[in-house]
């Protein structure tokens, strides 16, 4: 695999052929992944679940998520690697450009964040400043607490609307790339359809460019309930080489996810 790009990515998606995304949150989970030809790698907040052992990503601070980019990046290979902003890191346009400078200081290639319009000058003032972003909308796990708990978002016609304007209003302002998480898979296919930019989906449906999870979900890791978005890759692979390869050749084959997988 090439050097993955956003030219790579926005041409994947001219050419309506599928990517993939994983998180990782170390050395080895990033070799893994980027050795299996996955494209894109996220050194999520959600290390504050599966790495720290927290029930919400809310307590993970930037200074973690910059240890957790430099052990990411050192072993990045060829995939774009992405780092989540953290909870309350962005809250204006000087502490999102002070924040997003150190994340891609320690490897970040392009950083995200959670949220729709309210993030419009924030964007703009990144990409100004070369700082690409990846705006998260749907289930935005920072807000949990606001939303009430992690529901599908997205499901009446006003949220719906709204989230489509954001979405193409992000573009505008500069978002380099959309993540949808937990709507309604027509919201995903419409907001896929009216931007030009790659839109990843978790919990979206199979009409987005792309398709994340969490590495330790389809590595069957993960303790607890897991969410319906998720499939076991482990189930029929002799490896997690295998269970990553599976992955991918799944998302790129248009298998995965399926109609069980989504939101109506």
């Amino acid at each position: 695999m090439a050097k993955v790009t956003l030219s790579t990515l926005a041409e994947m998606k001219k050419n309506g052929e599928k990517f993939t995304s994983l998180t990782a949150y170390d050395a080895t989970l990033a070799h893994l992944v980027s050795s299996q030809g996955v494209e894109v790698i996220l050194v999520g907040d959600s290390l504050g679940n599966v790495c720290q052992g927290h029930t919400s990503t809310v307590p993970v601070t930037v200074d973690d998520m910059c240890y957790h980019t430099r052990c990411v990046s050192a072993n990045a290979g060829d995939s774009l690697l992405i780092a989540d902003l953290p909870f309350a890191s962005y809250t204006s346009e000087e502490q999102a450009l002070a924040n997003a400078t150190r994340l891609m200081q320690a490897g970040a290639e392009m950083v995200k964040l959670e949220g729709e319009a309210w993030l419009i000058p924030i964007v703009a003032r990144l990409r100004e400043q070369g700082i690409p972003s990846c705006v998260h909308l749907g289930l935005t796990p920072q807000s949990v607490h606001v939303l009430g708990g992690y529901k599908v978002q997205g499901r009446d016609e006003a949220r719906a609307t709204a989230m489509i304007e954001a979405a193409i209003a992000l573009e505008k302002a500069g978002a380099a790339m959309l993540v949808l998480e937990c709507v309604p898979s027509v919201l995903a296919r419409e907001i896929t359809q009216s931007v030009q930019i790659p839109v990843i989906g978790i919990g979206a449906g199979a009409d987005t460019d792309g398709q994340i999870l969490v590495v330790y979900d389809l590595l069957d890791m993960t303790a607890g309930r897991k969410p319906r978005f998720v499939k076991n890759f482990m189930a029929e692979s002799g490896s997690t080489q295998e269970a990553v390869a599976a992955f991918v050749a799944a998302v790129k084959g248009g298998t995965f996810p399926g109609p069980e997988h989504g939101f109506e």
